[in-house]
């Protein structure tokens, strides 16, 4: 899912309010502020590894329900978000950093949708086939916009992925609003719903929609016992609602104003280089 919570933002510790969309490495070269993020997703074993292990754990609680199930029971259902989810974008983000953009950019994002080139995240494929050889519907729901082809665009991504319960009955593409509440409760109204997958709080709850950094962190850690069992989070340092929490908005324009804020999150808790506790 491009809209999301992010695991990682120190990895943008390089951010900084230089050049207009790159800095200076100290060596006259210069260096996309996306570079240690990008470069993570791209080529870290550790990065792949989170999401078998987000998959095997999904995997454990849809079993877990199967061997509880009994005569007149709700059918299960597992619900997903999809991008940074399910369907993974790395050569959209080596685009962005290949054309010299360090902010999200809609207009090359949107291109990249109707590309259709996203690849099935690690695990996704087999955990999804699992679902449906054992008669556990997924839902999947998305935040899109890409106008009055946003729905077939989505479709014809989880098709071309191969993803199980491809069609308009499973899939919900919300164009306006990112709430994704209603549709989850509408699901539960005729299923048990077993696990929820996402790459953002806000997959799981509109509880945690705040723009405020502490806020967020407080919600989740009150939710703490739901992670690894009701919800399964999967990384993403690139974009999403984490950087709504800085900014007030999911994607803020490019500017020095926005990569010195950037900066300035990470800078919030800084060694002082000091040897002294």
């Amino acid at each position: 899912m491009r809209i999301l919570i992010r695991l990682i933002p120190l990895l943008f510790f390089c951010w900084t309010a230089q050049s207009p969309a790159q800095i200076d490495s100290g060596t006259g070269d210069v260096i996309n502020n996306l570079t240690y993020a990008v470069a993570w997703k791209q080529t870290a074993a550790e990065y792949r590894a989170l999401y078998h292990q987000g998959f095997n754990i999904a995997r454990m609680q849809v079993e877990a329900a199967l061997a509880r199930r009994a005569s007149g029971d709700p059918p299960l259902a597992v619900i997903a978000d999809v991008d940074d989810t399910l369907l993974l974008s790395h050569a959209y983000w080596g685009y962005l950093i290949s054309r010299n953009l360090d902010f999200f950019d809609d207009r090359s994002w949107d291109d990249w949708v109707r590309a259709n080139r996203a690849e099935p995240s690690p695990g996704a494929l087999a955990f999804l086939r699992y679902c449906y050889d054992n008669n556990v519907e997924v839902f999947y729901i998305t935040s899109r916009d890409q106008g009055e082809e946003t729905f077939s665009l989505a479709l014809d991504n989880l098709v071309t992925a191969g993803f199980p319960f491809a069609d308009q009955e499973h899939l919900t593409v919300l164009r306006e609003s990112s709430n994704k509440a209603v549709v989850q409760e509408r699901i539960r109204d005729t299923h048990r719903v077993v696990v929820m997958l996402g790459d953002n709080l806000n997959d799981f709850s509109r509880r945690y929609y705040l723009t405020d950094v502490e806020e967020r962190i407080a919600g989740m850690e009150a939710d703490s016992q739901h992670f690894g069992s009701q919800f399964v989070l999967f990384p993403n340092p690139t974009d999403g609602h984490w950087i709504r929490a800085i900014f007030g908005e999911s994607e803020p324009a490019a500017s020095a104003e926005n990569r010195a804020r950037l900066k300035a999150a990470a800078l919030r808790n800084s060694w002082d280089g000091s040897a002294s506790n």
